[in-house]
């Protein structure tokens, strides 16, 4: 006996149809429908990125990096104000702790390290629980965040005593063009989509912001809650969709894309001989 999703629609709030998730719900029986909910947009961060490289400068400095993304552009920002090499220098005396392997590539290409990783599967949860293990009680505590610029780490590193200075390089904005999205909201309220499955909490949020537009929130609430089957990847995810309106019926003790696909299998009974 196998596992499948038996041929059900399933909707994926991003652009690449020949993506991971995409992969793994076609290798179990689905049909990805993959539209983009987000696009990254570069922020002015200039003065923040300017008093982030003076607080890692400093002893003791203890540096969080939220993402590769939000690290590549910090280096790219801190070469405009002449400041690369510096911040460099800085990097390389300060504790550094990853939340994925993303920032931990970009640091080894400029010939750095990590003193810390979060395990995987590297959300905001291992995240945190690598950061108890440093000590940030009155050290100057950089942040970069990812274009979510959720609050949740910053404010705990501020509650231990940690002397806080953000940095958001980047942000997630909503698509350009909202023509798919909003095509999207109507193929779950029609009851053409099976599934969806979120990845971020941002996706959600972004999804609920474009069926408002539309005048359309309560019936994509109750297409959610009732024949559209939802998976979030994670607590966090989870938690954004029940504050919307839209529990989740699927989160998987392991917060991975694999674990959620095999999660979503099960929750649609999709035992096939």
């Amino acid at each position: 006996m196998s596992e499948s999703l038996q041929r059900a629609r399933v909707a994926l709030l991003e652009a690449r149809r020949e993506s991971e998730l995409a992969s793994l719900v076609r290798r179990h029986g689905g049909e990805p429908v993959c539209v983009p909910a987000l696009r990254e947009v570069e922020c002015d961060c200039a003065e923040s990125a300017a008093r982030a490289i003076d607080a890692t400068a400093k002893a003791g400095a203890v540096v969080a990096l939220a993402t590769g993304v939000g690290l590549e552009r910090w280096l790219a920002v801190a070469g405009t104000l002449g400041r690369r090499e510096e911040l460099r220098e800085a990097l390389a005396k300060a504790t550094v702790v990853c939340r994925g392997p993303k920032p931990v590539a970009v640091l080894k290409r400029e010939g750095l390290t990590a003193q810390v990783r979060a395990p995987a599967p590297h959300t905001t949860r291992e995240f945190l629980s690598a950061l108890e293990g440093v000590d940030v009680r009155d050290r100057d505590t950089v942040f970069v965040h990812d274009g979510g610029g959720g609050r949740t780490v910053p404010e705990a590193l501020a509650a231990r005593g940690a002397h806080v200075v953000e940095v958001q390089p980047y942000a997630w904005a909503l698509p350009e063009d909202l023509a798919a999205l909003r095509e999207l909201v109507g193929d779950m309220i029609s009851g053409r989509i099976d599934a969806i499955a979120f990845t971020t909490q941002i996706q959600a949020k972004h999804l609920f912001e474009v069926a408002e537009s539309l005048g359309s929130r309560a019936a994509l609430v109750d297409a959610l809650r009732g024949r559209v089957t939802v998976a979030a990847v994670g607590p966090t995810t989870a938690g954004v969709l029940e504050g919307l309106g839209a529990p989740p019926h699927v989160v998987p003790s392991q917060s991975s894309m694999g674990a959620m696909v095999m999660a979503l299998v099960k929750a649609r009974g999709g035992a096939t001989t």
